[in-house]
């Protein structure tokens, strides 16, 4: 009896043993399982985001290569579409400064014009104010004539100095036009020859303006002579008329 129970004792020994065998066994091939799984994600992992060692020449090379091959495909580097971008960059620059100095130009001549014509106002207004004006109010109005004359000096100059800068600019385009025409550039060849007809006709107005008032001053100095020498016969005569009258009180 007492050896039945020791025997039923170690069957339930070797069955708890047997459990335990099987769960620690289990237990092991998952974490075996995830343990691979593991070095698979870090091996991955590395393999897609870890960089190269820039410090090994191969390496160096091999990216170098891969970069170069990336902008080959992107655009071809060729001597001639090299040549044509900078002809563009030409074409660009020489129509900017085009632009700037026809802008110039523009309102040189558009001062100078104003400065004439204000001049001509107060001229005007002096020769038919002769004899009538006080000596205070005469020289006011010389001095807003000189005042006038010297504006329009300055920007008469002005204009003479960006005129000079405007036609090199005009040539410097027409350089530039030529020089993309033979490169392959066509579209900025026209562009820019273009922009020089427009520069001319934005000029044309304003040149326009600057004749009228320099042939309106050139009328105004006309009538200034014969209005002065007009003026001057009529002081003579006044005087004449003066020494008759008194010469025949005396009598």
């Amino acid at each position: 009896m007492q050896a039945a129970r020791q025997c039923s004792v170690c069957a339930r020994c070797a069955v708890g043993g047997l459990v335990r065998n099987q769960t620690d066994f289990s237990q092991l091939q998952r974490r075996g399982v995830a343990s691979i799984r593991f070095l698979s994600s870090e091996s991955r992992r590395s393999t897609v985001h870890r960089p190269a060692d820039l410090t090994n020449p191969t390496n160096v090379s091999l990216a170098s290569l891969s970069l170069g091959h990336g902008l080959w495909q992107v655009e071809n580097l060729s001597h001639d579409s090299l040549i044509r971008r900078a002809a563009s960059v030409v074409t660009d620059s020489s129509s900017t400064f085009l632009s700037q100095a026809t802008l110039a130009l523009s309102d040189a001549l558009t001062d100078y014009s104003k400065a004439v014509h204000s001049r001509i106002a107060f001229q005007k207004r002096y020769l038919s104010s002769l004899g009538k004006l006080s000596p205070a109010e005469e020289g006011s109005l010389q001095q807003s004539i000189s005042s006038w004359r010297a504006e329009a000096a300055e920007r008469q100059s002005e204009c003479k100095r960006y005129e000079t800068t405007w036609n090199s600019a005009v040539n410097l385009c027409k350089i530039a036009a030529d020089a993309a025409y033979s490169s392959g550039a066509q579209q900025a060849s026209i562009s820019i020859r273009t922009n020089i007809k427009v520069a001319e006709s934005q000029l044309e107005e304003a040149r326009k303006l600057s004749a009228e008032a320099e042939k309106k001053l050139a009328e105004t100095k006309v009538e200034e002579i014969e209005r002065m020498a007009e003026y001057a016969a009529f002081l003579e005569g006044s005087d004449e008329y003066e020494i008759q009258e008194a010469y025949l009180r005396e009598d």
